[in-house]
């Protein structure tokens, strides 16, 4: 049931397998290698066929088109058929059907003139198209000659780039240098594709299939440059000093809280939420951590170290954020507030108490029964010391004989005691 099929720009040799197409009204087959018209006569719908730009030599092919009753519109420009004299009055006078030839419209008068002419022009087509075909001989000959002149000249240039006529060149010639080889490469590459744009060579099929291979070539390797260009480097997340670096490839947000109260850090990473875990790698280390979502690294230095076997990473069942918990490796004893007995008893002096309490400065508690070290507090026996250190801070103490002589009158006369 198709009724329109665009074929163009194909390098499509010849016309074949059309031939089922019961209900085809429009058949573009232009822009190919196509030489000769043939296997269309089951197209029996057909009424366009567009044969523009291929190497239609042979113009008396067309007589397969007689077949095709329905055929109004034919188009031949670009064929070298189109060269040859007497070309239009010849299809004009053979397709008595045709309505349009190459986008002009065939009038009757000029139909008449075709038929009165035919067969004087007939005899000028045969003629003609046999020194075609012969000049097409020797274009295929020289085209596969040349095809074999530029594949071995190719071979030798590779062997001369691989240095395979010279096996001593590369230690001659000192340090090798890849980035200075391959800007010779790339030197070669640019002259050979002037080269071969600059080069005259015949429009024929061989020709046109001969540049198709070359820009498909030159197009492989631009990608693979493209590639190679596109390939960014390993991210560095250690340098060569040992120093951990900060990255975020994943370009994801995150918050990292000091809990003080448990004496641990944690790291809040919004990764999506319809991740799968699987895709989540987590690596804790003493002074970083790094987790890699999908293949891209996160990593985060740390203010101290942790302890890597004690730390939990867990997913958010509400947001999917994975939280890793990382306690920190110097534990640090923090004060808590000792809850007095008297809070549970319903005491009317309790806030009063509590008032007092928030008012001083809390200490540091050590129970006594887990303290395992030493006391050193009493390993010199106390004595008493008398007469040492300052007058002012020893107490003095007052002998017998004093406390006999309190009664003793006080003589003005005697200076007193410094």
């Amino acid at each position: 049931d198709l009724k329109i099929l665009y074929l163009q720009n194909n390098l499509i040799p010849k016309i074949e397998n059309v031939g089922r197409l019961k209900k085809l009204e429009y058949l573009n087959i232009a822009l190919n290698n196509i030489e000769r018209i043939e296997n269309l006569e089951g197209c029996e719908e057909l009424k366009k066929l567009d044969l523009t730009a291929n190497f239609i030599g042979e113009l008396s092919s067309i007589e397969v088109l007689k077949y095709n009753i329905h055929l109004k519109e034919l188009f031949l420009v670009g064929n070298p058929c189109t060269d040859f004299e007497g070309y239009r009055q010849f299809v004009v006078a053979t397709l008595h059907q045709l309505e349009c030839l190459d986008s002009k419209e065939i009038e009757r008068s000029e139909r008449i003139r075709a038929l009165q002419d035919y067969p004087e022009v007939k005899e000028k087509i045969r003629e003609q198209e046999k020194a075609y075909l012969l000049k097409r001989a020797r274009e295929k000959e020289d085209a596969q000659r040349r095809m074999q002149e530029k594949k071995e000249n190719k071979e030798n240039q590779m062997q001369s780039k691989l240095g395979m006529d010279s096996p001593n060149s590369l230690f001659d010639s000192g340090n090798y240098q890849p980035e200075r080889e391959q800007q010779t490469w790339e030197e070669t590459d640019e002259e050979e594709d002037r080269r071969f744009w600059e080069e005259p060579t015949p429009y024929t099929p061989e020709s046109r299939l001969e540049t198709h291979r070359y820009i498909e070539e030159k197009r492989a390797k631009d990608s693979i440059r493209e590639s190679k260009k596109k390939e960014k480097p390993l991210r560095t997340l250690i340098t060569t000093e040992g120093k951990a670096l900060n990255v975020n490839e994943p370009k994801l947000h995150f918050t990292l809280e000091d809990d003080e109260e448990n004496n641990q850090f944690v790291l809040d990473l919004a990764v999506y939420r319809h991740l799968d875990t699987s895709l989540l790698d987590v690596d804790v280390q003493p002074t970083y951590v790094r987790v890699r979502v999908k293949g891209k690294p996160f990593q985060l230095v740390l203010p101290e170290e942790v302890k890597p076997d004690s730390s939990i990473a867990k997913r958010s069942q509400t947001t999917g954020h994975l939280v890793v918990s990382m306690p920190k490796a110097n534990g640090i004893i923090l004060a808590r507030q000792k809850v007095s007995t008297s809070i549970k008893t319903s005491d009317s002096n309790t806030p009063q108490k509590n008032t007092r309490r928030s008012g001083r400065v809390e200490k540091l508690e050590v129970d006594p029964s887990k303290y395992s070290f030493p006391d050193v507090t009493k390993i010199i026996q106390e004595k008493e010391q008398i007469g040492q250190g300052p007058v002012s801070f020893q107490p003095r103490k007052i002998t017998e004989n004093e406390k006999s002589y309190v009664d003793v009158e006080n003589n003005e006369e005697v200076p007193p005691l410094i």
